[in-house]
Order: structure tokens, then sequence, then C-alpha cells
């Protein structure tokens, strides 16, 4: 009787499945929110492996619930019907012909598209926004800048941008439960009934106080959070990310996304993450491996 040596590959194969047993059990009948953009919104292959991801999550006990963004596509369409973007410190004004544009991005094209793929990778995926059901009911965005002349506080109306303020859980509980998959545009509906563009991280985060996800994940073009060495830092508190914050480790971009994380931590969630969402199938290592693959915050 021959005995034949274990195939190297099967037994890594094998040892990644038991490293991941914990985390499946712990998981298991888990809310997670995922906020897709960056990077893997213009890549094929990222989108692929994207949906891949979610569907593996779907099918072993796990509630994925995907909020996306858009805002590349958004001001590519803009171009392309001749509206000109008016923008206040960075910021683009949504009038009421951008908000109609953004819907159209954000709600057709783009939401189908990420519905599409899941469908491909053999899940089962809704797409909605904030307005089906009324969902997301936010109230318009208030912003102030320094005037440079005389140094006072000056408010900005930035147009129809809001945040949300309430958000009633039945519709994408009733989803999860049948077995879909939801995949929520950044829109919401004002008071007035008014369509409001909504920031998808600030999207994600809401929605996974509301829900109460165990993880919130921001996939990024970044590593995640860098210290002034570069190297990835990733473990971080509330506390450590104030303290980043004023010492300038943290500039720019992640500031906002630090921010929503810091939210969803002390509004419940277990932990936030950002992650890159250009490495294949980073949030998959960051769930099921003892080593992770980004920025972790948590209380």
């Amino acid at each position: 009787m021959t005995n034949h040596a274990p195939d190297p590959a099967m037994l890594a194969k094998a040892e990644t499945l038991t490293e991941a047993l914990p985390y499946l059990q712990r998981y298991a009948g888990a809310t997670f929110v995922v906020k897709y953009g960056g990077h893997a919104m213009g890549d094929p292959a990222a989108a692929e492996d994207f949906a891949q991801d979610i569907v593996l999550l779907k099918a072993v006990g796990i509630n994925p619930v995907v909020v996306h963004g858009g805002g590349p596509q958004i001001g590519a369409m803009l171009k392309t019907l001749g509206v000109e973007s008016t923008f206040i410190d960075g910021l683009r004004v949504t009038d009421a012909q951008t908000a109609r544009v953004a819907e159209m991005v954000l709600s057709g094209q783009i939401n189908k598209e990420l519905v599409g793929w899941i469908g491909r990778a053999g899940g089962r995926a809704v797409g909605i926004s904030g307005k089906d059901g009324n969902a997301v009911t936010v109230e318009k965005v208030r912003r102030t800048r320094i005037d440079p002349v005389s140094g006072a506080a000056e408010p900005v109306d930035l147009g129809f941008v809001g945040e949300p303020v309430d958000i009633d859980r039945r519709l994408f509980d009733t989803l999860s439960k049948a077995g879909m998959i939801p995949v929520v545009a950044p829109i919401g509906v004002g008071p007035d009934g008014d369509t409001y563009n909504v920031n998808a991280d600030t999207m994600a985060g809401a929605l996974a106080i509301a829900l109460g996800a165990e993880r919130l994940f921001l996939l990024t073009d970044v590593a995640g959070v860098l210290d002034k060495d570069k190297a990835l830092l990733t473990d971080l508190t509330p506390a450590a990310i104030a303290a980043l914050r004023r010492d300038g480790t943290i500039t720019g971009g992640m500031i906002p996304k630090l921010e929503t994380c810091v939210d969803a931590v002390e509004g419940g969630v277990d932990a936030a993450v950002v992650l890159d969402g250009r490495v294949p199938h980073a949030m998959l290592i960051e769930i099921f491996t003892r080593q992770g693959a980004g920025t972790l915050v948590r209380r």
C-alpha cells in the first residue's frame, strides 16, 4: 500500500478553513455594513472579487448590506450632459438639476451594475435607495466656512445634500431575512419629500448603527491609516484617533472616514474597519484571519 504525502497546497487551504472556523462561528447571524467605492468600482476584476466576497458572507450566515458611492461617475455624467458644477471648499453644490443626475447615476447605473455583479457571483441582491419605503429620512446638511476678509463664520448652502436623521430598518431586515442582499444607493428623502444626496460613508455609518451591525467596512483606495513613517496602524480607538488628528498624522480625506468610524463604534457598532479595496479579497482576510488587513477602530 502506497502512502501519498498530502499536497502542501491542499493542506494550506485546509489550514485556512480551520483558521476561519472561530470567526465563522462568532459572526453567524451578524449584520455587516460594507461601503463599496474607490478604485474597486472602476475595475471589473475588483468588482468581481468584491461580489464573490459578499456572496460568500451571505452563504456562511452573515447578513451583508452594501452601500455604494459614485462621485466620479456623477461628475462624468454632469460633464457629458453639460451641467456646470459649483464647488465650495471642495464640496459639490447639489442644485435641483445635479440632484436629478446624481439619483440617475447612483440609483440607476451604479446600483444595478453592482446588483448584476452579485447575481453573476451566485447571490441574490436587491438594489434600493433610502427613498424606497421612506427608509432613510434626512435633513439638509448645514456647513459654515470662514470668510477670508472678515474672519467670521458664514453659512454655506450645499443644496440638496443631506444627513440621515431617521432610518426605518424594516425594509433592510425583510430583505435580509428573505435571503436577499440589500445594495443601497446613498439617496435619502427630506421632510419636504425632496430627494437628497448623502455621502456614502455617512450613509453606511448611519445604517450600521440603525441595524445594530457587528462590523462596518469602509473600502477605500489606501491601505488604511498610516503613521508618519507610512506604516499601517492596525488598531485604533477614538482617543487615539483624536491624538493623531492633533499631531497632523491624520489629514485630508481620511478625517471624515474616521469620523464615521468613531460615530459608528460610539453608536453601538462593535468595530469599524478602513480597508484597501484594491487588495483582492481584503475583506475576507480582515474577517476570517488573525492577521487582518486594514485599520480597525473599536471602543
